[in-house]
């Protein structure tokens, strides 16, 4: 939301009523208006004119807006769980765990580390450059745009926001239509707790997308399919804008050798059936010999009558499909596949209820392995040997996520090894995701570019390479001048060089 034409805009935190600015009771019909009477351009320009001026540059500036933020959630945490509830029928549980406390520790996260991430980054210098100062300073990007997501759509909006904050920049957010509970509770309270010179919120569909994506952007950051990322590449690069994406993809779970398989099924379940199945990084499909799928399949059975009783559809730990239309697919593709239902397939369109399911015997080329599932349908495929398992993994495009299951180190060791995946874990599923130390990010068709801590920090930044020189040393300096001798070039070689035995020298640029 942008304040209108001529009214004073809150320099920080709250929004500010009166003075041409609406209530934030109407800042929704508000928004709407804004956005048709102006354009994008204008409130493009605007967060623009406020960067340029620095407005978001300082570090106390960065600070009050991520402590604004961790205000907005503990001052709103009821209404952010029910419209997390009317979006996707999330339980509470569920709700707070991935939703709320995720953002709340990266928040926590960057506001300590913060100075840490902002502090000039000094570098090994040479002969030649030691009376210099030599660092890598980091510079925000500009105006930065954040595309989110359904699934998660609380957290997969402002993960990414709190990183574009810490690093000093203006941002636009675009949440998802799909989830118009939380889409209409962050234009709400957005505009409410975080600066308006800085930062607003765009809603709208595919139409209002694609007019959005044809501005100049500094930076965007888009969570999603692969089929609209490849539209937001196109789009990006009429601007040359730099773009991360986060796509997912068929995440596999190899389980092979020994292993607990009460514990490995409890795990996998949990991992899977979480939030619907409807995660990015959940296992998309297992991996396992004929005599594990036999063990495999009772112990699934029981964990999950254990986790949602023996009538899943009348519990209220398991979530709902999104829409009907991804309702619709999912149903499809269960009707489709060849394989044998083993565990749940029940459906019921009305409620947008899957049951948790469990498929085997499923060939390579069935349904369920042409794209990613994203819903509460697991298919175990089965391979003779560990090699035969990396080789189907290897045969496919890179995963988000790839998880192994075994006790023996070797086994897991040579899976590390021998795949490439944006994210691995052994003996568990979506756990990785939530350490803020560690990157989270695609490679190939699962994304681009990652984020989580200073992760997020470093893609939403510029690495400045600096050096600053003084007028000194000049009679060393005129070896570099022209009229060139082998004499001077043999100087500046020894001092510019490595002295390290058998490395080539540097070049003077």
């Amino acid at each position: 939301m942008v304040t209108s034409p001529g009214s004073k805009q809150p320099e920080t935190g709250r929004a500010v009523k009166g003075a041409g600015a609406p209530s934030t009771d109407h800042c929704w019909l508000y928004w709407t208006w804004c956005v048709k009477m102006d354009g994008y351009k204008t409130v493009i320009d605007s967060l623009r004119a406020s960067f340029r001026s620095g407005f978001s540059l300082p570090e106390q500036f960065r600070l009050d807006q991520l402590e604004a933020l961790v205000t907005l959630i503990r001052e709103n945490e009821k209404q952010i769980l029910e419209a997390l509830y009317k979006d996707l029928g999330k339980p509470k549980f569920e709700a707070i765990l991935s939703e709320i406390d995720m953002v709340m520790n990266e928040l926590s996260f960057a506001i300590h580390n913060l100075k840490t991430w902002m502090a000039p980054e000094y570098v090994t210098k040479n002969l030649a450059t030691k009376l210099d100062h030599c660092f890598v300073h980091r510079e925000p990007l500009g105006v930065v745009l954040i595309i989110g997501t359904w699934n998660y759509p609380f957290q997969l909006i402002l993960l990414p926001l709190v990183a574009a904050i810490a690093a000093g920049n203006c941002a636009i957010l675009k949440p998802s239509e799909i989830s118009p509970a939380t889409e209409k509770l962050l234009v709400d309270l957005i505009p409410k707790y975080l600066s308006q010179k800085c930062y607003a919120v765009i809603c709208g569909g595919a139409e209002e997308t694609k007019k959005l994506l044809e501005n100049k952007f500094d930076h965007i950051f888009y969570t999603g399919s692969q089929k609209v990322a490849r539209s937001i590449l196109q789009a990006a690069a009429v601007h040359l804008t730099p773009v991360t994406l986060e796509l997912g993809g068929k995440c596999p779970c190899l389980i092979y050798g020994n292993l607990d398989i009460k514990a490995a099924a409890k795990r996998l379940a949990w991992a899977k059936f979480f939030n619907a199945g409807q995660s990015c990084v959940a296992p998309d499909y297992v991996l396992c010999n004929r005599e594990m799928r036999e063990a495999l399949v009772p112990a699934l059975r029981q964990a999950l009558e254990d986790f949602y009783s023996p009538r899943p559809r009348e519990c209220a730990d398991i979530g709902r499909i999104v829409s009907e239309r991804h309702w619709t697919r999912l149903a499809d593709l269960l009707q489709r596949s060849t394989g044998t239902v083993v565990i749940g397939g029940e459906t019921d369109k009305e409620e947008k209820y899957i049951a948790p399911t469990v498929l085997v015997d499923v060939p390579e080329t069935d349904a369920l392995m042409e794209e990613e599932i994203f819903g509460p349908i697991l298919p175990i495929i089965c391979i003779d040997t560990l090699a035969d398992g990396v080789n189907f993994i290897n045969a496919r495009e890179k995963p988000l996520a790839l998880y192994v299951f075994s006790d023996e180190s070797k086994v897991v060791t040579t899976v590390l090894e021998q795949t490439s995946s944006g994210g691995f874990c052994s003996n568990d599923g979506i756990v990785h995701m939530s350490l803020p130390g560690l990157p989270f990010g695609g490679v190939g068709n699962s994304g681009m570019g990652s984020y989580h801590g200073r992760w997020g920090f470093e893609t939403f930044s510029h690495r400045r390479a600096c050096m600053l020189r003084g007028w000194g040393l000049e009679r060393i300096n005129v070896l570099r001048y022209p009229p060139y001798t082998e004499g001077n070039l043999g100087w500046l070689r020894w001092a510019t060089g490595s002295k390290r035995k058998g490395w080539g020298s540097c070049s003077l640029m």
